[in-house]
């Protein structure tokens, strides 16, 4: 949705939840950092944390840029691909009004 993209441009984080049976909740957030450098994913108590380099978010915001990609070198020396995004009906959008 475009509004996320410009909320995580203006506020540096967007967050949001899945509800699954048995009253688990699983969260996921996105944040912009001026210290990041690459993409990089967390993962801790049922949420995943997608850090994002600010200057890459500023740019994926302001363009027609589709993804923001990276990849994570993990402790065992396997890579973990990171992608992230914008949503498709959120461009259509963008195009039937522009």
């Amino acid at each position: 949705m475009r509004g996320e993209v410009d909320a995580l441009r203006e506020k540096g984080l967007i967050t949001a939840s899945t509800q699954f049976p048995g009253g688990r909740t699983f969260r996921y957030s996105l944040e912009s950092s001026p210290a990041s450098v690459n993409p990089a994913a967390f993962f801790s108590e049922s949420e995943i944390i997608v850090r994002l380099p600010e200057t890459a978010v500023l740019a994926w915001a302001t363009s027609d840029q589709l993804s923001i990609d990276g990849e994570q070198v993990l402790v065992d020396g396997e890579k973990l691909k990171i992608l992230v995004e914008k949503d498709f009906v959120c461009l259509e959008a963008d195009k039937a009004s522009g």
